[in-house]
């Protein structure tokens, strides 16, 4: 009896674990990863760079799925179109993206050109930890060096002036 309910419990444990894994990444067959979208930034109409996003279609189905990569070309192209019309960042902050606001715009981008039916979500970067964004900014400042990078580029001390001869 106690074996039942330790393999019992264990594949509830499982079970559990593929469904919420499932739930981000979708069935097999159904995930279509599509090309990086790249998102102007920018505040008061002056550009401030360029968010990098990284996403995939998660398909209601394995055939929708195919469909799905048989028109990613039309459905990038909606996507850029998209997001160069309507800004995409959050009200607070000009360099973060509105993940939920693009969420859905993208998914209606991609019913609208494959069909409702087809396109269950849009997941972005792995779905967990990686948002599947970054933000470049269009002026970097420059990256900090290390201490030990400072001898390669510190200047060399300065010569001793000659002295004038009279």
């Amino acid at each position: 009896m106690r074996q039942t309910f330790a393999i019992a419990a264990i594949l509830a444990v499982f079970s559990a674990g593929s469904a919420s894994s499932a739930e981000k990444s979708g069935d097999p067959g159904t995930n279509v990863e599509m090309p990086f979208l790249i998102a102007p930034m920018s505040k008061d109409g002056k550009l401030l760079g360029y968010s990098y996003i990284s996403s995939r279609l998660v398909a209601t189905s394995q055939s929708a799925a195919l469909e799905i990569r048989d028109k990613i070309a039309f459905i990038q192209d909606a996507f850029v179109r998209d997001v160069n019309a309507t800004p995409v960042a959050t009200p607070a902050n000009a360099t973060t993206v509105d993940m939920a606001a693009l969420s859905a715009r993208l998914v209606a981008d991609a019913r609208r050109v494959v069909g409702a039916a087809k396109v269950s979500r849009i997941v972005f970067g792995d779905g967990d930890k990686d948002t599947g964004v970054q933000f470049a900014p269009l002026h970097p400042t420059q990256t900090p060096l290390r201490a030990d990078q400072m001898d390669e580029v510190a200047p060399a001390a300065p010569a001793a002036t000659p002295k004038p001869v009279h």
